[in-house]
């Protein structure tokens, strides 16, 4: 007789062998099944061959021509996605899941394994097989051109010239916003204290630019120039991809898109002793169309007000802070958020009575920080990782008398 539903009898077989066994002994007999991927984030771009007319999926391959376009993504935080010294050591920890990498290194040809699904639903038990593409060298590269430009083995562009040496495509709709926002809205928790929080995307749905401006308006300027020398000059776009604006290695230069206004107020010069100094900065989100800071949840802005006498000493201080405060342990969970909403604006009052007679030097300054000190401690980034820059600073002397 043909027994069409097995796993009644399997499951009693089980039992009978196991009947005594603990509950350790008895998982080695239960069937572990391999579940698909279910969420976008979970899956690379598939494997690419390279384009007709080109010897490689490389950046340099496309610089070869595209000069200009090569030289402004070595500038940017995109060509830096992989090597980044704090991904890197996010990478190394026992907590980070598999799916981390796919918006790093975008393509299945960056990376070594190709991820079939998960036993039993378990992100840290991922299915994977050799990946016989897999190119070291281009896994260097970040999010490279062909991050972008390259589906289904040929190139993408804005024009679909047959011009070029290569074939290429004409599809605007995957060159826009969607696509940053494939990897710059991913909202999830992912284990109790895992979760992966950039929502952007969505700030930017909800705010005054959405149908007006987007990510490619701002972070992708539109220019007139030569795309390839000799062609002649055309609508392009730069491709820096301007953001926050701080290195990824001390020295190196990125370019920044401030989206704050930042409104300083003069002062006196002449104080009498006990006489209370007021200085009120004006601090607006004027130009993003997404909250600020956005992004990572780590990023916040430190403004600082100092007074010094003519010696040096610092005699009165204030910080304050825009950015949010997370909890990650025991479990991940935002404490607070005061990030500037688009359009918002925030005075920053400093009050300080002068007590004593002399010169004095107020200081006021802005700055942008990736993460804190801590956390770059705890990660062993060393001196070499850039913080923060300063994106205002004003000092102003006076005297009590």
């Amino acid at each position: 007789m043909l027994i069409e539903n097995k796993t009644p009898y399997i499951l009693l077989i089980i039992s009978i062998i196991c009947f005594g066994c603990n509950s350790e002994e008895l998982e080695k007999y239960v069937e572990e099944k391999t579940t698909p991927l279910t969420n976008h984030w979970e899956f690379a771009i598939p494997n690419q061959e390279v384009p007709e007319g080109l010897s490689s999926l490389s950046s340099a391959q496309c610089g070869a021509c595209h000069q200009q376009h090569y030289q402004e993504w070595k500038m940017s935080t995109h060509a830096h996605a992989w090597t980044d010294l704090q991904f890197q050591a996010e990478l190394k920890k026992e907590s980070s899941p598999f799916m981390c990498i796919n918006c790093h290194i975008p393509l299945q040809n960056q990376q070594e394994y190709i991820i079939k699904g998960l036993i039993n639903g378990d992100i840290y038990r991922p299915v994977k097989e050799k990946n016989p593409y897999f190119d070291k060298d281009l896994q260097q590269e970040g999010i490279n051109c062909a991050s972008c430009h390259v589906r289904n083995n040929v190139i993408i562009g804005p024009t679909g010239t047959n011009k070029a040496p290569h074939k290429t495509v004409k599809d605007t709709k995957h060159l826009s916003e969607q696509l940053c926002i494939s990897c710059h809205n991913a909202v999830a928790v992912i284990t109790p204290t895992l979760a992966c929080t950039f929502q952007t995307g969505d700030e930017w749905k909800s705010g005054p630019f959405y149908g007006n401006k987007n990510c490619i308006s701002c972070h992708m300027e539109e220019t007139f120039r030569e795309v390839v020398a000799g062609y002649g000059k055309r609508k392009s776009r730069f491709h820096y991809f301007s953001g926050s604006g701080i290195p990824k290695l001390k020295g190196a230069t990125t370019t920044m898109l401030n989206g704050l206004e930042i409104t300083p107020q003069k002062i006196k010069y002449i104080y009498k002793v006990n006489e209370k100094l007021t200085y009120a900065l004006k601090v607006k989100n004027e130009h993003a169309g997404h909250r600020v800071p956005t992004g990572d949840p780590e990023r916040f802005f430190i403004i600082q007000f100092e007074i010094k006498n003519l010696s040096g000493k610092v005699v009165a201080t204030q910080k304050d802070r825009i950015g949010e405060k997370w909890q990650w342990y025991p479990e991940a969970k935002k404490l607070n958020d005061n990030n500037l909403n688009p359009g918002e604006e925030r005075i920053f009052t400093f009050l300080n009575v002068m007590k004593l007679k002399g010169k004095y030097t107020l200081m006021v300054r802005v700055t942008k920080h990736r993460m804190n000190e801590e956390t770059a401690k705890y990660n062993k980034l060393g001196d070499d990782y850039p913080l923060f820059i300063s994106i205002f600073k004003e000092e102003y002397e006076f005297k009590v008398r």
